[in-house]
């Protein structure tokens, strides 16, 4: 019954942990989202500032900048790719071991309630032969009693009968 509750309480740290690494998995997208969308935001207004103030060098400028939004956003998606690669590897593993740690605990409770099972077989194997010599010593007794029933029986009729000649 211990065993089960550990088991169920190490799934339910399983599940738990599972859940943090989702949690923390969103929040990285969303604050990847928010300073992605920040990111936009700032560089619009530093476009159209520049397009305000030098229309001849934005052309140029403009081309720039989306070469290296393009690069940002390039090199931000390898890398939440490669976190995510990351992330799974760690999650599997993670997974693996509790798998293995919680095959162990079954073998060992295995082994704990044949173990238990095998005490039980020997109790019960000596509760059967204790009943066995029980019955043997009542047997004996109840044999003793009927010699003594008789014999006492044996006696009063001869107290009886010197009584009457008396």
């Amino acid at each position: 019954m211990e065993e089960s509750t550990i088991i169920q309480a190490v799934l339910h740290a399983l599940e738990q942990h599972s859940d943090k690494i989702s949690s923390k998995m969103q929040e990285m997208e969303q604050r990847l989202h928010d300073d992605m969308q920040a990111m936009e935001q700032r560089l619009r207004g530093e476009m159209q500032e520049m397009e305000q103030r030098l229309r001849g060098e934005m052309r140029e400028m403009e081309q720039q900048l989306r070469t290296e939004m393009h690069e940002m956003g390039q090199q931000l998606r390898t890398e939440m790719h490669e976190m995510g690669q990351q992330l799974r590897t760690e999650m599997h593993e993670m997974g693996q071991q509790l798998r293995s740690e919680i095959h162990a605990v079954e073998t060992r409770l295995e082994a704990k309630i044949d173990s238990l099972r095998e005490e039980m077989q020997q109790m019960n194997r000596q509760l059967n032969e204790r009943s066995d010599r029980l019955e043997e010593e009542l047997a004996d007794t109840q044999t003793s009693v009927e010699v003594l029933t008789t014999k006492v029986l044996h006696h009063d009729r001869k107290l009886r009968q010197l009584a009457k000649q008396a």
